[in-house]
């Protein structure tokens, strides 16, 4: 995902209803997101319009526009997730690490899956 196409937490919450539908009508990301937000039909249109703009959305013109995703959920996570780590840890996976090991309380199954998740970065090596 290129940096200029970053999605705001608004335009996630509309990525979310594309995404679970590959293909679908403005009207119907509106009536989905009437249920939990108290967005305008504008409000909506404007971020449907952004992410077209932005090349996360892209745009059937059938009888009704239908909008489906250009960039895979997990295309999109990555590049959140980099941008988290390189703002408040200056890009250290390390001390992303730390501070969550230091204030979380893991599991012994959380253990093992980073232990699972080093051993087979180290055997990449």
């Amino acid at each position: 995902m290129k940096t200029d196409n970053r999605i705001s937490d608004a335009e996630w919450e509309v990525m979310e209803i594309v995404w679970d539908n590959k293909k679908i009508r403005a009207y119907d990301i509106i009536k989905k997101l009437e249920m939990k937000t108290s967005w305008s039909d504008k409000t909506v249109r404007t971020l449907i319009r952004r992410l077209v703009d932005k090349n996360v959305l892209g745009v059937e013109k059938e009888k009704f526009n239908m909008y489906y995703p250009l960039l895979s959920k997990e295309e999109c996570v990555k590049e959140a997730t980099n941008k988290f780590i390189n703002k408040v840890y200056k890009g250290s996976i390390g001390l992303l690490v730390s501070n969550f090991v230091k204030n979380n309380k893991l599991t012994q199954k959380d253990i093992d899956v980073l232990k699972d998740l080093l051993n087979e970065d180290e055997n990449k090596k």
